[in-house]
């Protein structure tokens, strides 16, 4: 019989904020003035009534120059071109697919915006729009780039570089978008012999780090070989890390990530999901944050 672990309500404690020293945020609810001074230009998230700036969400003041907006801290994903996205297919159309993204309306990727298998480049065909479910169906997950924005806010996205297409075996984490920290670069080979992608839109993605890159294979071959349990339990620990940064509202990032990693390696996979473990390994990444950019 497997044991049952019994918990008394406790309160608590508070972590603190993680931001850098000396870049404490701004925080506003809806109906908060931000500001009185005419000379600054209304952006997202705010309003103007009687020669006052104020907040219409409730989120984080972001100054550019003279722009004034709000970014919220919960909300749905607002696609900006050039985004990495980890997205599962919901409807296979007309030379087109449909995805989920987490933003209002469903994505759209073209028949024309990815690569065909073993990467060939023409025209495409009746036959491959017949074959369309031979390339992606329902269900599937996959990465892609965010081409455009379509008038009514659905994003346009494309799979042309053989980094992006279907995904294979993983675990899929569903976050805030507001917590994933933009980078350079989303996909990551972490040390610990896994694999991240994480997606602007909130979709973090964790599988196995492949041993070698497939070039012929145009981002539509999944391997489906069984999963050493090493790999499993590396996996099984990143995302419940990941879980645990994101109940801290700790941003996400490679760094962020790979030290709760580390953090955690004197525990036991099932009990980083503890809220004293989790608060005492989010604790020892965030100093270690903190450190470093100090």
């Amino acid at each position: 019989m497997a044991a049952v672990t019994m918990r008394l309500p406790q309160a608590r404690g508070h972590l603190g904020t993680s931001a850098p020293r000396g870049a404490e945020k701004h925080l506003v609810a809806p109906g908060d003035t931000i500001t009185t001074d005419t000379g600054y230009m209304r952006g997202h998230g705010t309003y103007v009534e009687d020669d006052k700036l104020i907040a219409s969400v409730a989120g984080v003041v972001e100054r550019v120059n003279k722009l004034v907006c709000v970014r919220a801290l919960k909300a749905r994903y607002n696609g900006e071109v050039g985004d990495i996205v980890v997205g599962r297919i919901t409807e296979v159309q007309q030379r087109r697919w449909k995805v989920e993204t987490n933003s209002r309306l469903d994505s759209v990727l073209l028949l024309s915006s990815i690569n065909l298998p073993g990467g060939e480049l023409r025209r495409r065909s009746a036959e491959d729009e017949l074959a369309m479910r031979d390339y992606l169906q329902e269900g599937d997950l996959i990465s892609a780039e965010v081409q455009s924005i379509f008038s009514d806010g659905a994003v346009s996205l494309h799979t042309r570089s053989l980094k992006y297409g279907k995904l294979a075996q993983g675990v899929l984490v569903q976050v805030s978008p507001s917590l994933v920290k933009r980078q350079k670069t989303h996909f990551h080979d972490l040390p610990c012999g896994a694999s991240v992608i994480l997606g602007n839109n909130g979709f973090i993605w964790i599988y196995p780090t492949p041993e070698q890159k497939d070039e012929e294979a145009g981002g539509f071959t999944t391997n489906l070989e069984p999963v050493p349990l090493s790999d499993r339990e590396v996996i099984s620990r990143l995302r419940n890390c990941i879980v645990a940064l994101v109940t801290h509202k700790i941003m996400l990032f490679d760094t962020s990530i790979l030290y709760c990693y580390e953090a955690s390696l004197s525990h036991q996979i099932k009990d980083i999901l503890k809220p004293e473990v989790m608060e005492e390994i989010v604790l020892e990444a965030r100093q270690r944050l903190l450190d470093l950019e100090g």
